[in-house]
C-alpha cells in the first residue's frame, strides 16, 4: 500500500511538471574544455540558469537585452546570422544575459564564419622560436583569416544550439504570445522564460582538474572524475602486414605513409560535420586505399605503403604526436627509421616530381608553393618536429584556407556541393554520383598512383590504379547525409546495428564521443582492403585457435553483410591488416599535465544537459504568493499549537464506568 502511494505521488508530480514546463529535446550545448593554461567553453550554474526569453532579430533587440529591457536577466534566442564574435563578446561582458540559444541554420553567412583561431595549432607545430621563427605564429601566412577565436572564449553562461524544427516554433509562439513588445512598451507578466542546465565539474585548467581527480582517486571511497583527457584511436593498415605484437624497428622495412585526419570541431559539442575540413580527406584516402590495394598485391612496390588516419588533430595534434612518440620509444609497430616519406591529404579541392607526373595524366593542375611558404597546419608537422622526414601536404590552397567555414557547424554537405535531386529515395541518393564525388575520385586516383610511384612501383601499372566514383559517392553520402544506410550497415558488426548502435543520421567527427568516426573508418577500411574468409563467427572472434591464422599480423571482423530480399543478413568474416592505436596525448602518459610539448586538452564532465521553457509570474505576484504561503504556515502553526494544548479538553469525553458482572 505504501509503495502504491509513492507511485501515485510520483505520477502526479510528473504530471504537474509536464504542465508547467516544455522540455526542449533537440538541443546541443557548448561544453567546457581545458588545457595546461586555461579553460574555454560554457557552463551554467549548478541549478541551471533562468532568464526571460527574448528573440534577437535586430540591433534594437540587442540594445533592449543589454541596456533598456526591464526584465533582466534575459535568455537570448537568436538566428545563426547574429551569432558573431562582436555580439557574443558584448553579451559576455554584460550582467543582463543568463544564456543564449542559437537556432541552427543549414547555410552559413555568405561572408564566411569560423569560430576557430586564425592560426590553428600554432604552438605545437614544427615552427618555434628555435626553428623557423620567421614562420612561427603564422607570421608568414595567416592560414584561417576568417577565424574569430569564438570557440576559445570562456563564457560564464550556457550557450545551446537549437534545431530549426517544431520546438523552435513553440519557443517563438511562447515569445510572441507573452514577451513581444507592443508599440515599444514592455510586455506584461506572465512572461515566457527559458532555463538551461549545463553545469561543468572542471574549472581553471587541466593541471588543476587532473590534480583534483588524482586526489579523489587516492582518498575517496567513491571517486568522481572531474574531467577526461581528449582521446580516441588512430586507424592504420599496411599493404604488407606488419607484426603488431613486435614493437620498434623493423629490419629491411621502409614505408611510405599516407595520412589523413579523422576529427573536426565546431563551437558546439557533438556538432562537427567537417565536410571540407575532414570528410573530403577521409573519403579521398579510403578510395585511394581501395584502388591501390589490388595492384600493390599483384605488383608489390619496393617499399611498404602505410595508411593512417589520425584522431584529435584539431586539438594540438593528439593522434599524430602520440604515434610519433610511440615510434620514438619503440612502442609502435615501426619506428621513425622505417619511415621513408609521408604524403598527407589535407583539405582537398604537393614528393613533388612523382605527383606532378601523375597529375598530368589525369588532366589535373597542381601548383607548388614557393620555398619561403610555411607548411600549413598538418599532422606532418609533428614528424618534422622530431626529424627531417621527406613529405608533402596535398591541399586545395597555397596560402590561406579556401574553406570559409573552417571548424564550424556550416562546413556541411551543402558547402561541399553534395546535393541530390529532390525526387530520389534514400537508396537512390546512396548510389547517386554527385559532382563532388566525381572531383574527389580524380583526387583519390592521383593520390593512389602517386603513393604507388613513391613506394617504388613501376609506371606500367599506374593506369590500373583508378578510384571508383560509385564508392566515393557512397562514402560521401554515409559520412555527410545518413550513416544509417544499407551499405554502411553491411560493413559493420551486427552488434553495431542493435541497441546502442553507432549508426545515426550524421556521423560526428568530434573526438571523445560515442558516435566517433573512428569505428566507421576502421570497418570500412577493413572491408575495402581485407579478404573475406570462410571462418565462422566463433573462429573469427578467436582466430588464434585456427591453424594458419595470425592475430599478430591480421585483425578479424565479423560483419553484418548485405540485407537479402527477405530482410535477413548473411554475416561473414573479414581478415585485414587494419589496426587501432592509442590517440591519447603523451602528456597524460607522462603525467605532465602542464606540458608545452604535447597536447593537454581535457573535457569537463557534467551530469545534466537540459533545456526547457515555462511561464514566469511577476516578482510582485511571486512575493505576494510567498507572503500568503508564509501567513498560512504561521496560522496553521498557531492553530496546531492551540489544538495540541487543548487536546484533553477538546477530545476527552466523560464515560460511565462499565458495570461488570461476575
Amino acid at each position: 500500500m505504501y509503495v502504491c502511494f509513492l507511485s501515485v505521488i510520483a505520477v502526479r508530480c510528473s504530471s504537474v511538471e509536464q504542465k508547467i514546463y516544455v522540455e526542449l529535446n533537440s538541443t546541443v550545448p557548448c561544453v567546457r574544455l581545458l588545457n595546461a593554461t586555461h579553460q574555454i567553453g560554457c557552463q551554467s550554474s549548478i541549478s541551471g540558469d533562468t532568464g526571460v526569453l527574448h528573440v534577437l532579430e535586430t540591433e534594437a533587440d540587442l540594445d533592449w537585452i543589454l541596456s533598456t529591457g526591464p526584465h533582466p536577466p534575459y535568455m537570448v534566442v537568436m538566428e545563426a546570422a547574429f551569432f558573431t564574435r562582436s555580439t557574443m563578446v558584448k553579451m559576455k561582458n554584460s550582467s543582463r544575459v543568463a544564456g543564449v540559444a542559437v537556432i541552427k541554420s543549414n547555410t552559413g553567412p555568405t561572408e564566411g564564419f569560423s569560430p576557430h583561431t586564425s592560426c590553428p595549432n600554432q604552438n605545437t607545430g614544427v615552427y618555434t622560436e628555435h626553428y623557423g621563427p620567421e614562420l612561427a605564429n603564422c607570421n608568414n601566412t595567416v592560414w584561417n583569416p576568417l577565424g574569430n577565436g569564438l570557440s576559445y572564449e570562456d563564457f560564464a553562461f550556457p550557450i545551446f544550439s537549437l534545431k530549426d524544427d517544431n520546438q523552435t516554433q513553440v519557443i517563438r509562439k511562447c515569445y510572441e504570445d507573452h514577451n513581444m513588445r507592443m508599440n515599444g512598451s514592455a510586455p506584461q507578466y506572465p512572461l515566457c522564460a527559458m532555463q538551461l542546465f549545463s553545469h561543468m565539474h572542471a574549472v581553471t585548467d587541466t593541471v588543476t582538474c587532473m590534480r583534483r581527480t588524482d586526489l579523489q582517486n587516492s582518498f575517496s571511497i567513491n571517486p568522481e572524475k572531474l574531467c577526461d583527457p581528449l582521446s580516441d584511436f588512430n586507424v592504420w593498415t599496411s599493404i604488407r602486414p606488419l607484426n603488431n605484437s613486435i614493437k620498434g624497428h623493423k629490419e629491411n622495412e621502409s614505408v611510405v605513409i599516407a595520412a589523413a585526419r579523422l576529427d573536426g570541431r565546431s563551437f558546439f559539442w557533438d556538432i562537427a560535420p567537417s565536410a571540407e575540413g575532414t570528410v573530403s580527406s577521409i573519403v579521398t584516402l579510403l578510395a585511394a586505399a581501395q584502388a591501390l590495394y589490388p595492384v600493390a598485391l599483384e605488383a608489390p612496390p619496393q617499399r611498404n605503403i602505410f595508411f593512417t588516419f589520425f584522431q584529435g588533430e584539431a586539438f594540438d595534434y593528439i593522434g599524430s604526436s602520440r604515434m610519433v612518440y610511440d615510434m620514438e620509444n619503440s612502442k609502435f609497430v615501426i619506428d621513425l627509421d622505417n619511415v621513408h616519406s609521408l604524403l598527407e591529404i589535407g583539405q582537398v579541392a604537393n614528393l613533388v616530381a612523382n605527383i606532378k607526373s601523375v597529375a598530368s595524366s589525369l588532366n589535373l593542375s597542381l601548383n607548388e608553393p614557393s620555398a619561403t611558404q610555411a607548411l600549413p597546419p598538418s599532422s606532418f608537422q609533428r614528424f618534422l618536429r622530431v626529424r627531417p622526414v621527406p613529405g608533402l601536404v596535398l591541399a586545395d590552397h597555397q596560402a590561406s584556407f579556401t574553406n570559409r567555414y573552417y571548424e564550424s557547424l556550416y562546413d556541411t554537405a551543402t558547402y561541399l556541393n553534395v546535393t541530390y535531386p529532390s525526387d530520389l529515395s534514400p537508396e537512390q541518393q546512396l548510389e547517386y554520383e554527385t559532382e563532388a564525388a566525381k572531383s574527389l575520385t580524380q583526387v583519390a586516383t592521383l593520390v593512389a598512383r602517386s603513393i604507388y610511384k613513391q613506394a617504388g612501383g613501376e609506371d606500367r601499372f599506374l593506369n590500373n590504379i583508378t578510384a571508383d566514383t560509385k564508392t566515393v559517392a557512397k562514402l560521401l553520402y554515409g559520412f555527410l547525409i545518413m550513416s544509417n544506410n544499407s551499405w554502411f550497415s553491411s560493413l559493420l558488426p551486427p552488434e553495431a546495428l542493435g541497441r546502442g548502435s553507432i549508426l545515426g543520421l550524421v556521423i560526428t567527427h568530434i573526438i571523445n564521443t560515442l558516435t566517433s568516426v573512428t569505428r566507421f573508418v576502421q570497418f570500412i577500411l577493413a572491408n575495402m582492403t581485407g579478404t573475406v574468409t570462410k571462418l565462422n563467427q566463433s573462429q573469427c572472434q578467436n582466430p588464434k585457435d585456427v591453424p594458419g591464422e595470425s592475430k599478430d599480423l591480421y585483425s578479424y571482423s565479423w560483419v553484418s553483410g548485405p540485407v537479402s530480399v527477405n530482410g535477413t543478413t548473411d554475416p561473414y568474416c573479414v581478415r585485414s591488416s587494419v589496426h587501432l592505436s592509442k590517440a591519447l596525448s603523451p602528456a597524460f602518459e607522462l603525467t605532465d599535465y602542464g606540458s608545452r610539448e604535447y597536447s593537454t586538452w581535457t573535457e569537463s564532465r557534467w551530469k545534466t544537459i537540459r533545456a526547457r521553457i515555462f511561464l514566469v509570474a511577476s516578482p510582485q505576484l511571486e512575493m505576494m504568493t510567498l507572503g500568503v504561503g508564509v501567513a498560512v504556515l504561521l496560522v496553521s502553526l498557531v492553530v496546531t499549537y492551540f489544538i495540541s494544548s487543548k487536546a484533553e479538553l477538546l477530545f476527552s469525553a466523560t464515560r460511565e464506568p462499565p458495570n461488570t458482572t461476575y
